[in-house]
């Protein structure tokens, strides 16, 4: 009974396994497989090496992989084989714990060789993994922060793909530094390069955020809001915890739920991208600034003045595929950004920092939709850098 058990398990994992591309397998569903590519148009300012084609007869055949991880997992403890496959079969929306294995142990596929921890994440994340500098883990994971921990974490659903930028990015879209000008300014709720030159039809709402702090709540490290086009659905999110899942349907977890929201737009397009949101994002502030994590299985879109060149007299706008992390905001940046009028800046109550990310769908010059403001559902975060 008990080996009949184990044996259900490891079949079932086999099954949960990652479509390598070009295996004619479907992408078999749920929120943040991360194997799912939507390339839009042009290329992806962060696709990072998640794009290039696995080759079966470099990685092994699929007879010698599925041997290796079956041996593999036999070898691994019942009550670790029903964590991962909790992990797995969820696609990393249910909360499952680490899973802490021996970090020493390797395994040959082909002429390559991998540990432990890679073999995991190859098999059941990304068949395209090439080594561990790829890897960013999740700040939920026990084994975050620590170099060279043993027992390791190998829950493939604790990792992210780092988002890496090319140099130079190919642009979806360049706008004006109009984030230069004060919050106060007349013309600044949202800048005219967002709008189509529009400045009442979405306001960025600090005052909402301000409000906030004079209500006696505690200090909040950024606010979200959650747009449908030219409209804001929902009040603004408050966010104290150093962790937020954005999502629109997540099988286990808190945070912002959009599907609780009432929406009056009754755009099909609307309907459709909002339908897609699914697991969402994770918002993340680590030690090194604001990390965005895209855990659905459509790609999203980033704007934010930390992500560019500080000398840049544009902003780009950049493609986060799913599984893929990206550093949306840096505190240090932020600071270091010279505005044209310093000392009005500093004036000001607050800064308005912002950063604008669109689910499914991208703006910009390679789009029909040139300013943030056509996208079907999109979020403004606003970060209290004070």
């Amino acid at each position: 009974m008990f080996r009949t058990k184990r044996s259900g398990l490891v079949r079932r994992l086999w099954r949960s396994r990652a479509p390598v591309e070009g295996d004619g397998e479907a992408d078999r569903g749920g929120g943040g497989g991360g194997t799912r590519h939507d390339h839009g148009s042009g290329a992806g300012c962060c696709m990072g090496k998640a794009t290039s084609k696995v080759s079966k007869c470099g990685a092994g055949s699929e007879a010698e992989l599925k041997a290796l991880t079956h041996s593999v997992l036999k070898r691994i403890k019942e009550k670790q084989l029903e964590v991962l496959l909790q992990a797995v079969e969820s696609k990393g929306g249910a909360r499952s714990p680490c899973l802490l294995l021996p970090s020493k142990v390797d395994a040959k596929v082909g002429q390559q060789s991998y540990s432990l921890p890679m073999l995991l994440y190859k098999v059941f994340r990304w068949p395209d993994l090439r080594n561990s500098a790829e890897l960013k883990r999740l700040s939920c994971c026990e084994s975050y922060g620590k170099t060279n921990p043993d027992p390791v974490c190998c829950n493939p659903h604790h990792m992210s793909r780092l988002c890496e930028l090319e140099s130079p990015p190919p642009p979806y879209s360049r706008y004006p530094m109009d984030y230069l000008k004060p919050p106060d300014s007349p013309d600044s709720g949202p800048s005219s390069s967002d709008t189509g030159g529009t400045t009442d039809s979405a306001p960025v709402g600090l005052s909402d955020s301000l409000a906030l702090q004079e209500s006696g709540e505690r200090a909040h490290w950024c606010v979200v809001a959650y747009w449908e086009e030219k409209t804001r659905v929902g009040r603004l999110y408050s966010v104290q915890e150093p962790s937020l899942d954005i999502f629109y349907d997540l099988p286990q977890g808190n945070g912002f739920c959009l599907g609780q929201l009432c929406s009056d737009n009754k755009s099909q397009l609307v309907q459709m991208v909002r339908a897609k949101i699914g697991y969402g994002i994770q918002l993340t502030r680590e030690p090194d600034g604001v990390w965005v994590y895209n855990r659905s299985c459509y790609p999203i879109f980033i704007k934010s003045a930390t992500l560019d060149n500080p000398d840049s007299r544009t902003l780009l706008v950049h493609k986060v595929f799913p599984g893929f992390s990206i550093k949306a905001f840096d505190y240090d940046k932020a600071c270091s950004l010279q505005r044209p009028n310093d000392h009005e800046f500093t004036q000001q109550p607050r800064t308005g920092f912002t950063v604008q990310i669109s689910f499914v769908k991208g703006w910009g010059q390679c789009y029909t939709r040139q300013f943030i403001s056509s996208c079907p559902c999109w979020l403004e975060v606003i970060f209290n850098t004070r």
